[in-house]
C-alpha cells in the first residue's frame, strides 16, 4: 500500500490492473481498501496550506464545488474523513465513470450534476491528466502549482501542460480565490 500511495495513481483500479494484472486486481483492491484507513494518516501529506480557506471562500461566494477523483468511493470517504476539506456539492469517483482522466467523462458528469454549463465551469488540477480532461470537457482550466515542491517539479509540470494552454497557473490557493472573484 505504501508503494501504491507513493506512486499517486490517477485511478486506483486501473492502476492495479496494470501494475499486478487484471486477474488479481479485484482481490488486491479489496485488501487495499481494508488497510487504507489504517495507513492513510501516516502516508498522507495532509491538506496543503490555504486550501481549506480557498474552498471556504469559494463556498461563501456561492460557487458550486465538485471534485472528480480517480479514487473509488470507499477510498475517497477515508480521505474526506481524514482531510478537512469541507463538503462538496458533487463528488465523482472512479466508481461513477467507465473511463478516468484524462477522459473528460467524470468532469462532464460533475458539471451535469452541479447544473453548470461546461463553458462556465473551471477545473483546477495538479496533474497533466487533470488539465487534459478539463480542456477536453470544454472547461476553463487552472494548473495548481502549490503541490509541486520537489526540485524542478513545478517547471516539469508547467512544461508538460503548456500545450494545453491553461487559463491560469496558480502558485497558491489564495490566487484561485482572487482570480475567480466575481468571475461567474
Amino acid at each position: 500500500l505504501e508503494d501504491f500511495v507513493a506512486r499517486r495513481p490517477s485511478a486506483e483500479r486501473a492502476f492495479l490492473a496494470e501494475w499486478i494484472g487484471a486477474e488479481d486486481a479485484d482481490e488486491c483492491h479489496a485488501a487495499m481498501c481494508r488497510h487504507y484507513s489504517d495507513l492513510f494518516p501516516s502516508l498522507s501529506e495532509g491538506v496543503y496550506d490555504g486550501v481549506p480557506e480557498m474552498l471556504a471562500a469559494l463556498r461563501a461566494a456561492g460557487y458550486p464545488l465538485g471534485i472528480v477523483t480517480g479514487k473509488g468511493r470507499a477510498l475517497w470517504e477515508v480521505t474526506q474523513g481524514a482531510i478537512p476539506l469541507g463538503d462538496f456539492d458533487v463528488v465523482v469517483t472512479e466508481d461513477d465513470v467507465q473511463h478516468v482522466k484524462p477522459d473528460p467523462a467524470g468532469l462532464l458528469l460533475a458539471a451535469s450534476r452541479l447544473g453548470v454549463d461546461v463553458e462556465a465551469a473551471v477545473y483546477i488540477g495538479d496533474s497533466p491528466s487533470d488539465l487534459e480532461a478539463g480542456r477536453q470537457a470544454g472547461m476553463r482550466i487552472g494548473a495548481a502549482l502549490w503541490p509541486k515542491s520537489a526540485e524542478g517539479e513545478k517547471e516539469q509540470f508547467i512544461e508538460a501542460v503548456q500545450a494545453l494552454r491553461p487559463d491560469w497557473l496558480f502558485e497558491r490557493p489564495a490566487a484561485v480565490t482572487r482570480a475567480l472573484a466575481g468571475w461567474c
